[in-house]
């Protein structure tokens, strides 16, 4: 039994939607997924490959998870999708790209997103995440995509962890691109049941191994999504998309306790004896995720389980001027200089003690 087949038992509903009114957007025309191997990329190829796309491209630095895409279309028998093993962090990758299948429509979805590992990995999460971001939208920009639909997170909301921090620069980044022909949006999405590397996956492999199930705090809450909510409102966003949209965010409903669910989880497989342990918040996690800042506001009506907001930008010149100054930080690995420029750009991100640590700042209350 899967992840989401446990959950719909009755903690999360079955979702009923039906996403073949985007087929439109896609029938007959050439569409780029970046990230395409991940687990939201995946999906999204195979939700896309049954609107019968002229062709679809599928970006992945990973040879492995592009190896099993490819070979899972192929089964499903896809008739054009091309496997294009590159980084968004390449310029001449995305622009060879772009200038062979000109796309109409690209999904951002490479990202590095795991909090605990990207705590440790403050460098090439900003490189991954704000540079190739920018890569990608200055080359879509040229080539004049139609539409360029990222993939950001609720982490990026008043972010606590470096992974948030980046996807809220890639966001300005994109609200920042000088008016073109390309429609560019983000949407915010929460956790995925059954992703790589989410919670359930982890929970039931530690109830196989029988216990103990750990959990950081039993006040810990979060937002899921399935991963058919997930595609949903991304297509959603896709169709919406038109103008200068900006950010959006998925309607839902209250979060979950993930004390909650482990329990129900151990309900559910009937396991016997299993303990739940409590570890504590790890560098960069947050008790609740919510998915507006306290400087933003919702507006217009939802459509679709879709939600634009209106989000503070930045004036051109200092989003210009913080990216070569963050530029610079990368290329001399300089950590502390890369956190000045960063907290400056995104003033509401307050940094973990770990990543002040390993800058060697010291923490505001000492």
């Amino acid at each position: 039994m899967t992840p989401e087949q446990i959950c719909w038992n009755g903690l999360f509903p079955h979702f009923a939607g039906d996403s073949s009114g985007f087929a439109h957007l896609h029938t007959a025309k050439n569409i780029l997924i970046t990230g395409a191997g991940g687990s939201i990329g995946s999906a999204l190829a195979k939700a896309i490959h049954r609107f019968q796309p002229r062709c679809l491209l599928l970006l992945d630095s990973s040879e492995s998870a592009l190896y099993r895409l490819h070979s899972d279309l192929s089964q499903a028998g896809s008739q054009c999708h091309v496997p294009i093993l590159g980084s968004v962090t390449d310029d001449r990758c995305l622009r060879d790209t772009l200038r062979r299948y000109r796309p109409q429509i690209i999904y951002h979805a490479a990202a590095f997103k795991h909090v605990p590992l990207t705590e440790m990995n403050p460098l090439a999460v900003v490189q991954n995440n704000v540079f190739g971001t920018s890569t990608l939208a200055m080359a879509a920009q040229q080539f004049e995509i139609e539409k360029l639909v990222m993939i950001s997170t609720d982490k990026a909301a008043d972010p606590e962890s470096i992974m948030g921090a980046s996807k809220r620069l890639a966001e300005l980044v994109l609200l920042g691109m000088p008016a073109g022909t390309t429609c560019m949006a983000s949407i915010r999405l929460g956790n995925v049941l059954g992703s790589e590397g989410s919670v359930v996956p982890v929970f039931l492999e530690q109830i196989a191994r029988g216990g103990p199930v750990t959990v950081t705090r039993p006040d810990v809450e979060r937002y899921f999504l399935t991963m058919d909510e997930t595609v949903h409102r991304v297509l959603a966003c896709a169709a919406s998309c038109r103008g200068d949209c900006g950010v959006a965010i998925p309607v839902l409903g209250k979060p979950v306790r993930i004390d909650d669910l482990a329990r129900y989880l151990i309900e559910q497989t009937a396991a016997k004896d299993i303990e739940i342990t409590y570890t504590g918040l790890r560098p960069g996690d947050k008790l609740q995720e919510q998915f507006l800042s306290r400087r933003e506001l919702a507006v217009g009506e939802p459509l679709d389980g879709v939600q634009w907001i209106d989000s503070p930008r930045l004036p051109e010149a200092k989003l210009a001027a913080g990216l070569t100054e963050l530029d610079t930080a990368l290329e001399e690995s300089n950590l502390s200089q890369l956190l000045s420029v960063l907290t400056r750009l995104v003033p509401e991100y307050a940094p973990s003690a770990l990543l002040l640590q390993l800058a060697g700042v010291p923490a505001a209350h000492e």
